[in-house]
């Protein structure tokens, strides 16, 4: 199995935070946690499903994945090999007219999004390039192609940059007083830029932050209240969402 990251080149730095070549000898099945961002995937040999109860949807060869509240399943064929592309928190705006939140918990074919000749001909240029270089390579030709020439909002990469500082347990309200802008249009501007709701989102950090605690020797009693959960009971309610399992269970066998 190999799993390796690459960075962007300068002029997509600040929008995409890495890219991963993955590639697999096996058929097997994975779960896949919420992350802070939307991930483009292409895969350049193999076939790739997503999994919902016993029913199993064969996803396109060239897909994108929103910011997603719950783990997703997926299933991939034998020998699968995959460029996956990681934006920034803001970075997808700046790629595509879509507002980000309209792809919240979908698994979306990037024909749907983009120009279907251009995916085309990025896939089939995939299919022939013979080295990870290349195909990276190519993954940026496509991305740069379809870069736009638009400001970042300053603010709402000060908001994300706050709520990681807090590690997600920040308050909306004082989220917005300390921006200096009022509930409704802050809200309308997050969810279309990063892709759900403020809330949601620190919901996410604050889920990552205690993953990493997971790997540290914490008791989960500590975890639970460094991490502002108000009791047990909604510390592991919460971590069953995002994770499908306990955190004792998952702290056990990780």
């Amino acid at each position: 199995m190999k799993f390796e990251k690459h960075f962007p080149t300068d002029p997509l730095k600040p929008y995409i935070q890495y890219y991963v070549v993955s590639e697999n000898e096996s058929a097997s099945e994975y779960k896949v946690f919420p992350s802070s961002g939307m991930v483009m995937g292409f895969q350049y040999q193999g076939q790739l499903a997503s999994l919902a109860g016993h029913q199993e949807n064969k996803l396109s060869s060239a897909g994108i994945s929103g910011i997603s509240d719950g783990y997703k399943i997926f299933k991939n064929s034998a020998n699968i090999g995959t460029i996956l592309v990681y934006f920034s928190e803001t970075g997808f705006r700046h790629f595509a007219t879509h507002p980000a939140h309209e792809l919240f918990n979908l698994s979306l074919s990037l024909e749907d999004i983009f120009d279907s000749q251009s995916v085309r001909e990025v896939e089939e240029r995939l299919s022939m390039d013979s080295s990870d270089h290349n195909r990276i390579r190519t993954v940026e030709h496509f991305l740069l192609s379809q870069l736009k020439d638009i400001d970042q909002d300053k603010l709402i990469i000060e908001a994300v940059k706050l709520i990681y500082q807090s590690k997600g347990t920040i308050r909306i309200q004082e989220l917005n007083k300390k921006l200096g802008i009022s509930a409704s249009p802050f809200e309308k501007r997050f969810r279309q830029l990063v892709g759900t709701s403020a809330k949601k989102f620190a919901s996410i950090i604050r889920f990552n932050s205690v993953l990493d605690s997971l790997h540290e020797s914490k008791s989960l009693t500590e975890i639970c209240y460094e991490n502002h959960f108000f009791d047990q009971a909604h510390f592991i309610k919460d971590f069953k969402q995002f994770t499908g399992d306990t955190p004792e269970n998952f702290k056990r066998f990780s």
